[in-house]
């Protein structure tokens, strides 16, 4: 479906057993049920459009550091990397090493685009937490598969995203660090700090942006920039035994808002995406994933590209992303680039 044919959010047909907002099949076609969500919103047409960003030929990876989560929380593992000696291995006459490593994709560097619209199969050897994120109130993941079926057969893993050929389009930053500066607001990532739709759109007026169709909107807080600046002891206190953290408000406002752009996907550089503790009542997990398929990207890294867009005075750019070719993979590293 292209964008201009999908409903407002207010118009949007419900859902059996679902709140309003659910877009279970609007994507379908052909009486196949869809496993791209909003992805499907970038079409070629968009992809040629978005090619218009690329003026410089200027890039910046977005990919926070594998390494960088270096507490474990909520029960996830951190990254482990081994190198492997080759000279070591008896008979083996050459000079090589080899990586091993083992992580969990909702926690190491980020979480990204799928946190929560798969979930693991039975036969899936990477450490998964279950499904991560069906519907808090139904168990129920995107386009109606439940929590306990999910993992039974081959629907919703995130090798789609590889066999739609990755995902291109054009990003657009809306900086609430720079905002808040410019408008003396003071706030800690490390808060229950909310932005509202009124702060988004300030943001978007000030940089100039006229969101289109299938844009993939990034929201800089600060969150890694205060996690890479902060030692263990800070980490400690507010990530791995805290429950605050800053974000978009939960609400049906935002959920609005979001929707009516036509979004492709949304990502950040916090740990959610949304204020922490969410609002039971409109979080926006249970909406964007498992409602709407749209992919959440955490924890990315967005310092040089704001530095980038400060300094070009644009905040719209190419953005591609690649992620892991995992049948039945929860969550992935973006593999992100930014190309101005």
């Amino acid at each position: 479906m292209h964008a201009s044919a999908l409903p407002k959010w207010k118009d949007m047909p419900p859902v059996k057993g679902e709140r309003h907002g659910f877009a279970w099949g609007l994507f379908d076609k052909e009486g196949i049920k869809d496993e791209l969500g909003t992805l499907n919103l970038l079409t070629p047409e968009t992809t040629l459009a978005a090619k218009d960003e690329i003026r410089t030929g200027r890039s910046v990876a977005l990919n926070w550091g594998l390494d960088k989560v270096s507490q474990e929380a909520f029960g996830r593992s951190v990254l482990r990397h081994e190198l492997v000696n080759w000279r070591e291995k008896e008979a083996f006459p050459f000079y090589s090493w080899d990586d091993e490593i083992s992580i969990n994709t909702q926690t190491v560097g980020w979480f990204t685009w799928v946190p929560g619209l798969f979930a693991p199969r039975d036969d899936q050897l990477t450490k998964c937490l279950g499904g991560h994120w069906g519907n808090s109130h139904t168990g129920n993941y995107y386009n109606g598969w439940h929590h306990d079926q999910v993992t039974k057969g081959p629907q919703l893993g995130i090798e789609n995203w590889t066999k739609k050929g990755g995902i291109l389009g054009r990003g657009v930053l809306l900086d609430y660090v720079a905002h808040a500066a410019r408008n003396n607001i003071s706030y800690s990532p490390m808060s229950d700090h909310a932005i509202t739709v009124a702060d988004l759109d300030a943001m978007a007026a000030h940089a100039g942006i006229s969101f289109r169709p299938g844009d993939i909107l990034l929201l800089r807080m600060g969150w890694t920039k205060w996690y890479d600046e902060h030692g263990d002891e800070d980490r400690a206190k507010y990530v791995a035994n805290a429950y605050a953290w800053a974000g978009v408000k939960g609400c049906e406002e935002t959920l609005e808002w979001l929707w009516d752009h036509h979004f492709a996907a949304v990502a950040s550089d916090n740990n959610g995406f949304e204020v922490v503790p969410m609002d039971d009542n409109w979080r926006l997990h249970d909406f964007l994933l498992p409602g709407w398929g749209m992919p959440i990207g955490e924890m990315w890294d967005l310092e040089a590209l704001a530095a980038e867009c400060e300094r070009q005075q644009r905040w719209t750019f190419f953005l591609t992303s690649s992620p892991l070719n995992l049948p039945g993979g929860v969550a992935s590293p973006p593999n992100a680039l930014a190309i101005f």
